[in-house]
């Protein structure tokens, strides 16, 4: 299957180690400036905190990956956050461990370990969704057809599992679908013979259409929620 694995939403952790405390957030984003946006929301919701580290992964094959240590000690915090967004196979997502000093050295082991277990335990409270790359198509067709042709296409639709993205009627019926670019021979050929009837593929624009996978990850329904655990001494 083509495609790649993002998240649908958020998801936060909370992990101790030696009392200090590292807060882990992932969320979804589609350029460096969203995850920007998202970095510098989470150092004013937590200005007190020392340090901000962040990791992310852009592109459907995961061509752009950054990491930052934020004044930790070289690769003990933003590489980490890297390494576990690269196990969980996802890209297009931002990560940002957040540490609150607890009077406690850690050491660069130690704080490697926590700060990737706090990125690990985020993407765990988010729901991994997979993309294929698609084309989002309009048919037109006059009224008279118009029944017809949308019940046909509702059942390929469902059949693929596509997206009927919208219809409209008006002077005449637009119906826009959203079908996977590896599906698109088969769905020409399904509106082949609607043709003669006046119906038209009046535009065509790249897109992504979202599809079940067993193993993108974790699809629970506490998705989104904070996750909460204590690393051992």
């Amino acid at each position: 299957m083509t495609g790649y694995a993002t998240l649908a939403g958020p998801g936060e952790s909370r992990v101790e180690a030696k009392k200090s405390q590292f807060l882990g957030l992932v969320a979804p984003v589609a350029t460096v400036e969203e995850a920007d946006a998202v970095v510098a929301a989470r150092r004013k919701a937590h200005h007190a905190a020392r340090h901000h580290a962040t990791a992310l992964i852009l592109g459907e094959q995961g061509d752009l990956q950054r990491s930052n240590d934020d004044g930790e000690p070289a690769g003990s915090a933003g590489l980490p956050i890297l390494s576990a967004l690269r196990r969980a196979g996802v890209t297009d997502v931002v990560a940002v461990v957040t540490r609150y000093f607890g009077g406690t050295l850690l050491g660069v082991p130690g704080l490697a370990r926590a700060y990737g277990e706090a990125a690990t335990a985020a993407l765990a409270g988010a729901r991994v969704v997979w993309y294929e790359p698609a084309e989002r198509l309009v048919l037109r067709c006059p009224h008279a057809v118009a029944g017809d042709f949308e019940h046909g296409l509702r059942g390929w639709l469902a059949d693929h599992g596509a997206e009927l993205a919208t219809i409209a009627y008006d002077a005449e019926v637009a119906a826009s679908a959203v079908v996977a670019r590896a599906d698109r021979s088969d769905f020409d050929s399904f509106v082949a013979p609607w043709l003669a009837r006046g119906v038209r593929l009046a535009d065509a624009a790249p897109a992504r259409l979202a599809r079940p996978r067993e193993d993108a990850g974790d699809a629970t329904d506490a998705a989104g929620a904070e996750t909460s655990h204590r690393l051992p001494s």
